[in-house]
Parts: structure tokens; C-alpha cells; sequence
């Protein structure tokens, strides 16, 4: 999943970058400018959008994005905790709002209700052949037993299990492992792919010639 985080506060950020990118890539912007910038060059799956920065407020952001017609996910987050601003959020298109300061965990749970709604996959646990999966603690299983992923594995199984059935390209996996100035090797993808197969079975997530990877339902 890769997010786009538009936050000024530099603690915060650091602290909210840093804990989302153990399992998602993060890019982490300062100023609305660049935030806008990033969201023209790449899809995105959800944003996390601060309403006070240095050059503009978030909220201009939003319903600019709203208005060209763009569905992306927006977790609204500010320290303004009054009901007219949240009341103001919502109706300029923001799916949830948290007010600062908020716990890290509750945050990450947000994000992954969200992508549950945005995906029309209501339940958090999943079963695909011999495999269960558990997108809101991050965890797998074959044949009842507990399988451990590294970040980056879990990245892209959190992709393909919000596009069951369909094929995902090559760019959106490297969308889904890797940040803003992250150094990506032309075969990182089949590297990833070669060792989720190894971990969950071969016959798990196939390969399309030319278009990409589907993990079958």
C-alpha cells in the first residue's frame, strides 16, 4: 500500500512515517505544493492530510481533488478538535478524521478499515485456497500455521489480497514496496514475488507474461 502523508510537524511525521513503514511505503511531504505534486506522479491508495501548512490549508488540497473527480482514500488529521472543523473535513470530502495527539495503533487500524471500505472487502480476515489472512493485524496462515513476513512481503500481499482476482502490474508492486528516493533494482519485484512463493506455495500468486501478477480467490 502506498501512502502519501502531508504533515509539517516534523516529530510527528518522522513518528508517523516511521511506524506506518513497517508495513506500507510512505511518502512523507511537508508542504501542500509537494503533496500535490506527489499525488499528480503517483497512485496513491490513501492520504493522510494535516489542515495547517506552511503554504496553504489541506482542506483546499481536498476539495480540489474531490471537485477533478478523484476517489482517493483521506485520513484528515489536525490539532483542530472542534465540531464545526471536523463537520468541515467530512463534507469536503474526507473519509475519517483523527485529532492530534492520537495513538499510532489506532491510526494504522484506521488506515486499514478504510482500505477494507475503499476495497469492498468488509471482513478483516480472508480465506484464498489453503491460506488465511488477517489484513488488519497483518498476519497468515497455511494450514494453521502462523507464517512470518518481512514488511516488504507483507506490502505485497496486502496488494494483491485488495485485488483478488485481477491482475496487478509491475509498477503498482513497486508503487506498493518502495518510497520517494529509494533505490529500486529492475528485478526487486521477481525477487519479492520468488519469496512469497517459497513462504505461502508455489501455485499462490501467478504470473501473466507481459501484464503483471494476480493472487487467485
Amino acid at each position: 500500500m502506498r501512502i502519501l502523508l502531508i504533515e509539517d510537524e516534523a516529530l510527528l511525521g518522522e513518528a508517523v512515517a516511521t511506524h506506518l513503514r513497517k508495513w506500507h511505503a510512505v511518502d512523507w511531504m511537508q508542504r501542500l505544493d509537494d503533496g500535490a505534486e506527489a499525488i499528480e506522479n503517483v497512485a496513491y491508495d490513501l492520504m493522510l492530510l494535516d489542515l495547517n501548512l506552511p503554504d496553504g490549508r489541506g482542506i483546499d488540497l481536498l476539495r480540489s481533488l474531490r471537485q477533478s473527480g478523484k476517489g482517493l482514500p483521506v485520513i484528515v488529521i489536525t490539532a483542530h478538535d472542534q465540531v464545526g472543523d471536523r463537520i468541515e473535513g467530512l463534507n469536503s470530502g474526507a473519509d475519517d478524521y483523527v485529532v492530534k495527539p492520537f495513538d499510532l495503533g489506532e491510526l494504522a487500524a484506521r488506515i486499514s478499515a478504510l482500505q477494507r471500505r475503499s476495497t469492498a472487502m468488509p471482513s478483516p480476515r480472508l480465506k484464498v485456497g489453503e491460506l488465511e489472512i488477517e489484513t488488519g493485524n497483518r498476519k497468515i496462515w497455511r494450514d494453521g500455521e502462523e507464517i512470518p513476513l518481512t514488511a516488504r512481503e507483507w506490502a505485497l500481499v496486502d496488494c494483491f489480497v485488495h485485488r483478488l482476482g485481477t491482475i496487478v502490474s509491475k509498477s503498482k508492486l513497486e508503487e506498493a514496496l518502495f518510497e520517494f528516493g529509494s533505490e529500486i533494482e529492475s528485478n526487486a519485484v521477481e525477487v519479492y514475488i520468488s519469496r512469497l512463493r517459497k513462504k505461502l506455495g508455489s501455485d499462490v500468486i501467478l504470473t501473466l507474461r507481459g501484464l503483471g501478477y494476480r493472487m487467485e480467490r
